[in-house]
């Protein structure tokens, strides 16, 4: 029976331990791509700077809390959007935090905890199972993709994420 039903494809790089320190470059994709994260009035405009419905304050507060609940953890460059959010997390474990890897936060783990607590800070689940992530290699990645997060907001319309029917 359980043979018959379809096997989730993993999103992560084979081979790679994504507990070591390095930049991660994270997209978080609300489910059915609702728009729950500006508010209505914005959602439809590209914006340089949104206006945060609720929820989506309490998506940016808790990417704040991210280097509290994971000393080694920070998030250089984030965006809330509409329907997503975009991080750019680094981990930079020190040499005694990186031996203890029953405890080293992996990116997935941090995922893991970011969107449970936001749901558990809502009362209900937003996010579409998983997550993206891109290892970021260089600085000309760094500087491409800090670019990206900064001018997000005002291409949301261009967006590959942009839906303006998903508003609640």
């Amino acid at each position: 029976m359980q043979d018959s039903l379809p096997k989730r494809k993993t999103m992560r790089m084979r081979e790679y331990d994504y507990s070591k320190n390095g930049v991660y470059f994270i997209t978080l994709c609300l489910q059915d791509k609702r728009n729950l994260l500006w508010e209505k009035s914005a959602v439809g405009a590209n914006c340089v700077r949104p206006l945060l419905s609720q929820r989506g304050m309490i998506v940016e507060r808790e990417i704040a809390e991210l280097s509290c609940t994971y000393p080694g953890i920070r998030v250089d460059k984030h965006v809330v959007m509409p329907n997503h959010v975009h991080m750019m997390i680094v981990i930079a474990l020190t040499e005694a935090e990186c031996g203890r890897t029953q405890f080293a936060p992996t990116v997935s783990r941090v995922i893991k905890q970011y969107k449970g607590s936001v749901s558990k800070q809502l009362g209900m689940a937003i996010w579409q199972k998983s997550f993206y992530d891109r290892i970021i290699r260089d600085e000309a990645e760094y500087l491409k993709i800090w670019q990206y997060i900064d001018e997000n907001p005002a291409r949301w319309a261009e967006d590959v994420y942009y839906d303006n029917t998903g508003d609640e």
